[in-house]
């Protein structure tokens, strides 16, 4: 199973979008799972269910800022490299989806109760989040 499988069943298996992605890649480059996990937790739902970022989205860029990010406050040229790739990564996100909120991505606005019984209805977690979180992991792939 390539890794963007993986992260769709993992999505499938309970763990957030955000956790969905990160974890998967974090995983592979040594981070154990379960700081992985825990690491993304607040960023499902567009951010803490507040439908902003797309989880899919925050978890990506968490990867590319695992592999590329400056650890030294001073490594300017790694902080510009990260920032080039999460920018690549976010144009082709959203050339692919036309945003990167949760909300437009949904259709709905799960923050509240009403966008949240929308998204029940449709069923946009069975229906569209998985196609995210692929897309998502598809894009990563080509930046990692």
């Amino acid at each position: 199973m390539d890794l963007s499988e993986s992260v769709v069943a993992r999505f499938r298996d309970g763990c957030n979008c955000s956790q969905a992605v990160f974890s998967t890649y974090a995983e592979a480059m040594g981070m154990d799972r379960e700081t992985a996990l825990k690491v993304a937790a607040g960023f499902g739902g567009g951010m803490g269910r507040m439908a902003e970022t797309c989880g899919a989205v925050t978890g990506a860029i968490m990867a590319i800022g695992l592999k590329h990010g400056n650890a030294e406050a001073k490594d300017m040229e790694a902080r510009e490299e990260t920032y080039k790739l999460v920018r690549q990564f976010a144009d082709e996100f959203q050339a692919k989806h036309g945003s990167l909120d949760c909300r437009d991505l949904l259709g709905c606005d799960i923050s509240t109760e009403e966008g949240r019984r929308q998204a029940r209805e449709r069923n946009t977690h069975d229906n569209v989040c998985p196609q995210l979180v692929r897309d998502a992991a598809v894009a990563l792939e080509k930046i990692l």
